[in-house]
């Protein structure tokens, strides 16, 4: 499908986007660059790519499509840096969960002729590095493409074949629209596991050794979300903060009225509130998101199925 990939970043979507292009076969050359030291050694222990660079300019030279595997943060400078390096006709794509933000940062620094089509792999799990990915990662897992209005249809048309080539469904949505529905199923639920894990870990009348020794699955779910890469996730909540806070007040709302029908005995209420939610969960899993298996899914033969 591509003479030269390459991949910015070579993290848990990264390095599995890696291992899934060898394993289709949907690229003669892959190239990968890291300003980690550490993780470009594993990319070449683990034989993640053809090349290994330091420099991501290098790269991406003649590279057909780029895929920015970065922290939300970091993509204007790496656009920046790679701008002119990059050849008439590239493609340059990204991995993160807030697509108005990329847009902002990067198009900027890209030259007429090169095609911006921003990405979101809805997938992955709460490990990172090079030796956290798998090729099955993007297995019936969607891929939310949010190219703007203009934007070269064969470009938008080869980055579909990408995702479908590795397993994803594929979707193209409005950028702001994006962020507002991912804002609600992915940033505020993340939002809330950082916030009762740390507040567990606040609380000066429980101690840590009893938190961690009756966690029961609910907490303990919460704290598989809330170990997360802390660099990515402080970059979605800062780069997609009006859906967010958006989304917060709802959820504020919501709460109180949770609080007032627990304060006030209002069990019908609440039976409503969980029946309709149980309803919810049993659609994840008849839309193969999620598993229904022992353990939530977490044993290590269902690995594929922990999404963020």
């Amino acid at each position: 499908m591509f003479d030269r990939l390459a991949i910015i970043g070579i993290g848990l979507i990264g390095s599995s986007i890696a291992r899934a292009a060898r394993e289709h076969g949907l690229a003669q050359h892959i190239a990968i660059a890291d300003a980690s030291e550490a993780h470009r050694r594993q990319a070449q222990e683990l034989k993640l790519g053809d090349s290994v660079h330091e420099d991501a300019a290098e790269a991406v030279r003649n590279a057909d499509l780029v895929l920015l595997c970065v922290p939300l943060g970091a993509n204007a400078a790496v656009a920046a840096h790679i701008g002119a390096a990059l050849k008439q006709g590239a493609i340059v794509s990204d991995v993160g969960s807030c697509k108005q933000a990329v847009i902002r940062d990067v198009a900027p620094h890209l030259a007429p002729g090169v095609h911006l089509v921003p990405g979101h792999p809805v997938a992955g799990t709460e490990h990172s590095g090079p030796k956290a990915g798998f090729a099955a990662l993007f297995q019936n897992r969607w891929c939310i493409l949010t190219p703007e209005a203009g934007t070269d249809a064969a470009a938008v048309e080869k980055m579909k074949a990408f995702w479908a080539a590795i397993g994803s469904k594929v979707e193209i949505m409005e950028p702001r629209h994006h962020d507002l529905v991912l804002a609600i199923t992915s940033h505020v639920p993340h939002l809330i596991a950082y916030n009762i894990v740390g507040t567990a870990d606040d609380l000066e009348t429980v101690t840590e050794s009893e938190v961690i020794k009756y966690s029961a699955g609910g907490f303990r779910d919460f704290t598989r979300i809330a170990a997360s890469d802390p660099t990515m996730w402080r970059d979605v909540f800062l780069n997609n903060k009006e859906a967010v806070l958006e989304m917060l007040g709802r959820f504020t709302e919501d709460l109180i009225a949770l609080q007032r029908a627990i304060r006030w005995g209002e069990g019908d209420a609440l039976f409503d509130l969980f029946t309709r939610t149980r309803a919810i969960r049993r659609a994840i899993i008849d839309a193969g998101q999620e598993t229904a298996a022992p353990d939530f899914g977490r044993s290590p033969a269902a690995k594929g199925d922990a999404q963020s």
